[in-house]
């Protein structure tokens, strides 16, 4: 397949290169010109803030059915817009009274998806976030936004994690088709050393397991260490992943082929993703996307123009820009794979440039959701 790619370079060298302009009209006449996309011709914004937040769009796509849990991050999450909006401090006070309403009143519930064995480490951690809501209300009375900020991030990190004890097992059946590609079946942490210093990203084996366990498993093999980036488009995308030589992806030293992931999205509403075709090119013009491109970091797989299924180790980060690229209007949602969100290191990302490099790529928390091949390939 390797050979297969090589007339192809071009429309490798071509992803994802509009130029910086002012308009969004002209934004998507460009994306759309030099990406080949038809755009929606339905496409409306979403209603209601959409989530910039990429810590925050994690949060949402864990696969748990838990409404009070949900209600108790919405309040503090909304803190976030408020405080953006200056001034609102009444609905600032009412979010967080509703929060604490929740914790002091709704307890049970909030333990109610939480299975036996991690019921004390819940406990413990509603009993964390209620103290953090007393500690956060002082701030709020005397109108400190940068004790709020910091007081908030805290608490969303703890609900964060009571989240994540009600997640129990995988949600779906990734088809059988895949079994030859790693999988992760769960969340994965990778610490990135770059030369200008590092970044955290979390992967989402949940919304996108064969592309997630791909990438884990090309960091596990060191693929990623000394390489360097090789596009950067301000205010656009930062690409990596493209190895010596004239390949342009990872050969499984199992198989001597290039291996290949499928297009994966997962759409809001559906039980398991969408494999191998854009969700444009199936009909779904309208549909959301669980993991979408609104965050600054967004980790998604590059592929060659014309092939879904054509995607291999290059991935991009999108440098999400809301007055040229507003969520709820991005041309990518549906059309590249998107497997995770940067977690910590915005102000490293935004450093980098074409010509930086990776130092090293290590799984640092996860590793043990990661599920290889059921079936071993041979050599041809």
């Amino acid at each position: 397949m390797a050979h297969s790619l090589s007339p192809m370079t071009k429309l490798w060298k071509r992803w994802l290169q509009p130029s910086l302009i002012v308009t969004l009209l002209v934004v998507c006449f460009l994306v759309t010109s030099a990406i080949g996309w038809t755009s929606p011709s339905n496409a409306a914004l979403p209603a209601g803030n959409a989530i910039t937040d990429g810590k925050a769009l994690l949060r949402y796509s864990l696969p748990i059915d838990n409404p009070t849990v949900r209600e108790l991050q919405a309040s503090l999450e909304d803190i976030a817009a408020q405080l953006r909006a200056n001034r609102r401090w009444g609905a600032i006070s009412g979010d967080l009274k509703k929060a604490n309403k929740i914790v002091k009143d709704r307890s049970a519930k909030l333990l109610a998806t939480v299975p036996e064995e991690r019921k004390a480490q819940a406990t413990a951690l509603i009993d964390q976030i209620q103290a953090g809501i007393e500690t956060l209300q002082p701030a709020v009375e005397a109108k400190e936004k940068n004790q709020i900020w910091e007081d908030r991030a805290k608490l969303l990190r703890l609900v964060g994690k009571l989240e994540d004890l009600m997640a129990v097992g995988f949600p779906f059946e990734v088809p059988a088709e895949y079994s030859n590609l790693p999988q992760l079946k769960g969340r994965a942490t990778v610490e990135i050393a770059t030369n200008k210093g590092d970044i955290t990203v979390v992967l989402d084996g949940y919304s996108a397991p064969v592309t997630s366990g791909n990438f884990v498993d090309l960091v596990q093999r060191g693929f990623y260490n000394g390489l360097e980036f090789t596009r950067s488009e301000d205010s656009y995308v930062l690409q990596v992943g493209d190895p010596p030589g004239k390949e342009e992806g990872f050969i499984d030293p199992d198989t001597g082929k290039y291996r290949a992931v499928p297009l994966e999205v997962l759409a809001e509403n559906d039980k398991v993703p969408t494999y191998g075709i854009t969700l444009e090119d199936a009909g779904r013009y309208r549909d959301g996307v669980v993991l979408p491109f609104s965050a600054y970091g967004t980790l998604a797989m590059a592929r060659p123009e014309g092939d879904p299924n054509g995607a291999s180790s290059q991935f991009f980060f999108f440098l999400f820009e809301p007055e040229l690229t507003p969520a709820g209007r991005n041309l990518l949602d549906g059309r590249y794979s998107v497997f995770g969100y940067l977690t910590e290191g915005k102000e490293i990302l935004e450093q980098l440039k074409a010509g930086d490099m990776i130092k090293s790529a290590k799984v640092v928390a996860g590793l043990e959701n990661l599920v290889e091949p059921k079936v071993a390939s041979s050599k041809e």
